[in-house]
């Protein structure tokens, strides 16, 4: 096996596709085909079943894809410790859920881009309870997690930046925007904008009005922008992070409710594996992140 078949194995494997993968590996199509062929021949075993134009790892498959991520994390690691670098270089993949990669790290990744061009910076979105895993499995260097209590995970290195504020918000001609103090009682019949099932602070809301009695009901929306363009529009109300509803407070797009939120604050932590090189582009990031995180606050 050879290591560019195996990160030609990967790709595939996690694009679900070999034209996706070849769109990221730069290769034309019928090299991946090749590849991938070569590769099965040597183990005498079929790596993908084609069910019409979808392609799903084998059992075989899922077992090499555990060892190929492993390889290649290696060869990586190897080549960052023998060579001497003036400068960090190579590939940085992050995991970090929207509210995080959109309103906290923008502005560390302009800067990090601008010291460090060599390095080629990969941010992968997901949901904070997925983080942990993934970094686990290699497929990510560093994480950021967003949850009601700080993670706990021994094998992880993790570090709290901040504690988020919340912002329960509606349009400024909602009936609950005239009201001097907004009370459990008073979202009973009220439809919420909600984020995906799973995320960290929609689950202590919900958490928290079942206390009251009350069991919220509305929207699903795929991504944060959306919600605040549904509250805009009147299809309900929504609690988000403070930092993503900054500017529309402060322009009047939207308003925050007089609610008493304190039990919806989130923790945001950054997380890398304890055993895990710190490689000169890690480091660079982690002390980053570290220094402007300095700033952040709570209130975004």
């Amino acid at each position: 096996m050879e290591m560019r078949q195996l990160k030609t194995f990967k790709a595939v494997a996690e694009r679900g596709g070999f034209t996706r993968a070849a769109e990221e590996l730069g290769y034309a199509q019928s090299s991946v085909t090749a590849q991938i062929q070569a590769l099965e021949e040597e183990l005498d075993t079929l790596l993908f079943d084609r069910l019409g134009k979808r392609i799903v790892l084998t059992e075989a498959g899922k077992r090499l894809l555990v060892y190929a991520t492993e390889l290649l994390r290696m060869h990586d690691e190897a080549i960052d410790r023998v060579r001497s670098y003036a400068e960090p270089r190579g590939k940085l993949t992050i995991g970090s859920p929207e509210s995080i990669a959109a309103f906290r790290l923008t502005d560390v990744i302009l800067t990090y881009k601008r010291k460090y061009p060599q390095v080629n910076l990969v941010v992968k979105p997901g949901l904070c309870l997925e983080m942990s895993h993934l970094v686990r499995s290699g497929e990510i260097d560093v994480a950021f997690t967003m949850l009601q209590k700080p993670l706990v995970e021994p094998d992880m290195h993790l570090e709290t930046l901040v504690w988020e504020k919340m912002a329960l918000v509606a349009a400024p001609d909602h009936p609950l925007a005239r009201l001097e103090r907004v009370e459990a009682s008073d979202l009973i019949d009220q439809s919420f904008l909600h984020t995906e099932a799973g995320c960290s602070y929609r689950s202590s809301f919900e958490l928290a009005l079942r206390k009251h009695g009350v069991v919220p009901k509305g929207e699903e929306f795929w991504s944060i922008e959306a919600i605040k363009n549904g509250v805009y529009a009147g299809l309900g109300i929504a609690l988000l992070p403070m930092i993503t509803v900054r500017e529309e407070l402060l322009s009047g797009k939207l308003v925050r409710l007089n609610w008493d939120d304190q039990e919806c604050r989130v923790c945001t932590q950054m997380i890398y594996h304890r055993d895990k090189w710190l490689s000169p582009a890690l480091k660079a990031w982690i002390d980053l992140v570290r220094q402007r995180a300095q700033s952040w606050g709570g209130e975004g």
